[in-house]
């Protein structure tokens, strides 16, 4: 019943899930580079349609523009990845000021200290990494973007947990670019978390945001 649900009501977001798995096991595959590319942007690119198609109002504009600069990222980064660097931290810039329009009335002493912990922590650990000053700038966009997710008044558990994936997924990216050999981690586990934090954040939202537009 719940997958024919999924079928009907919301086929964006099935053909986002079956897209991203099969850029998974084709990105590595030599059916060509620019249909690879096509295939990763797809992914999120069809987030951002569902996202369209299943919210109104200001802050669902917002997310669609958060997914279609990360979808334009995912396929920038394959040919230049200071371009597609680039297109992130816009895409983390759009999303703080979603997550600032939307902050949480009451927050712990915890979460709060978790908040400032991916603030300063992301690009600290980024650094450690790397040691690039510029992939430490790019992270503090990142960190900042993860620590307004969990101070958000979004499901924290879907869109605060989505965006520490996302952090997560970045991190084994740089680890690709120091001292630190971890393969094949990276290769195995970048995508999938990185689909699964932009899945869990796009869901999360859209979900909050419907459920408010139906009690209205």
């Amino acid at each position: 019943m719940a997958k024919r649900a999924l079928i009907e009501h919301r086929p964006w977001l099935l053909a986002s899930v079956v897209a991203a798995t099969a850029y998974y096991f084709l990105w590595n595959n030599p059916i060509g580079e620019l249909w690879l590319i096509l295939l990763k942007g797809t992914a999120v690119g069809l987030l951002a349609v569902y996202a369209l198609r299943r919210t109104t109002g200001l802050d669902g504009a917002i997310l669609v523009i958060v997914l279609a600069l990360s979808a334009a990222a995912d396929m920038a980064i394959e040919l230049d990845f200071t371009a597609g660097g680039g297109l992130f931290l816009a895409s983390h810039l759009v999303a703080i000021g979603l997550y600032f329009r939307n902050r949480r009335e009451n927050t712990t002493p915890s979460q709060k200290l978790l908040a400032l912990a991916l603030l300063i922590g992301t690009p600290a650990v980024a650094y450690l990494l790397t040691n690039r000053v510029d992939i430490a700038l790019y992270s503090v966009g990142l960190g900042a973007m993860a620590a307004a997710a969990w101070m958000s008044r979004f499901p924290r558990y879907r869109v605060g947990l989505g965006a520490v994936l996302f952090v997560i997924s970045d991190w084994l990216i740089f680890s690709r670019m120091g001292p630190l050999a971890i393969a094949p981690l990276p290769d195995l586990l970048v995508w999938p978390l990185y689909y699964a934090g932009q899945l869990m954040i796009a869901t999360g939202i859209v979900q909050t945001l419907r459920g408010e537009t139906a009690a209205r």
